[in-house]
């Protein structure tokens, strides 16, 4: 699924406003070529894959290039931060908090879900409040404006074309309207933020309502997220990780994802699991998030895997299982 990628672990409330520079850009984009052609070349082609006339006419009724798509996708922001800081920021006690209340309120429902999907409520937690902070931000751009601004400035235009066609297929099948199909400046969508290719494949109407709704169906959301980490590998009989005590003189080398050993191995070679037991022939990797002389957690190489489908960042992954963990304990 495309992220916004400038920390290649951020939430939409950490992308950074864009400068006056960017807008410059942008005027140099508008001589480009038609974006009236671009719509009309894309309602052909919609038209042969069966997309009705009416839901294209609904569908780019208003739409027009959107300057400031174009300026945050040109200008994120290029600095990062340390695992120490990234932590402090996103797993910190006012999202764990509200978390905790939403777990409450939605514990029967969650339960329901993890039956069917074999996916606990905890990195489903975890990446609902990453991922819109419980479903607070979701971004209030129009998704068919953005995407296709994004795919006629052609900086990335195959893709987000591909994701243009994808979303009027999901109009087209009625589960949502043009109007309420907001997302982010690139397109991700709802309180989930899946791109309309990661919808058509990961999206599901647990609720029973005939539509896959994760924009306001808190079933949906949650099914959809567990429906995503279990086609992705997602194996209940490991917990996504837990912190790791390393023998003195641990060689650093042999972290990070590319290490995977059983839980057994590791602990032959003094890697000791702290707070939980994990079955010893689970397939596990030794992260070393703030480098050698930092925190070290001990995870699942099937969940952790699953959880950078969503997002490729180990600060990411190790944030969401933290949050759900202290979210549902």
């Amino acid at each position: 699924m495309f992220k916004r990628r400038a920390l290649l672990a951020a939430p939409a409330v950490l992308v950074a406003a864009s400068s006056q520079a960017a807008g410059q850009k942008v005027a140099s984009v508008q001589s480009a070529g038609s974006f009236d052609a671009f719509i009309n070349g894309v309602r052909t082609d919609a038209a042969k894959v069966g997309i009705k006339p009416a839901t294209l006419d609904r569908a780019f009724k208003g739409v027009k290039v959107n300057q400031r798509v174009i300026e945050l996708d040109r200008k994120q922001p290029e600095f990062t931060l340390t695992w120490e800081q990234y932590r402090t920021r996103i797993v910190g006690e006012p999202r764990i908090s509200k978390g905790r209340e939403l777990f409450a309120q939605h514990r029967a429902l969650l339960a329901r879900i993890t039956a069917q999907y074999g996916v606990g409520p905890g990195p489903i937690m975890g990446i609902w409040g990453l991922e819109s902070d419980y479903g607070k931000s979701t971004g209030g751009f129009n998704v068919i404006e953005a995407l296709a601004t994004l795919a006629w400035e052609g900086r990335r235009g195959a893709f987000f074309r591909g994701e243009l066609m994808d979303a009027l297929k999901i109009i087209d099948h009625g589960d949502i309207t043009p109007e309420r199909m907001t997302g982010s400046y690139a397109g991700a969508m709802g309180q989930p933020q899946f791109m309309p290719d990661s919808y058509l494949r990961f999206a599901v109407d647990f609720s029973g309502t005939g539509k896959r709704d994760i924009w306001g169906d808190t079933g949906d959301i949650f099914a959809s997220i567990a429906n995503y980490l279990a086609k992705s590998g997602w194996s209940e009989r490991m917990p996504w990780g837990v912190p790791a005590v390393l023998p003195a003189g641990f060689d650093a080398a042999q972290a990070g994802r590319e290490n995977r050993r059983t839980v057994e191995q590791w602990r032959s070679m003094g890697v000791q699991p702290a707070g939980r037991s994990l079955p010893a022939e689970g397939m596990a990797m030794v992260i070393l998030p703030g480098g050698a002389a930092g925190e070290a957690f001990l995870v699942s190489q099937a969940n952790f895997t699953a959880i950078r489908r969503y997002n490729p960042s180990d600060f990411y992954c190790l944030s969401v299982g933290l949050i759900g963990e202290k979210v549902t304990a």
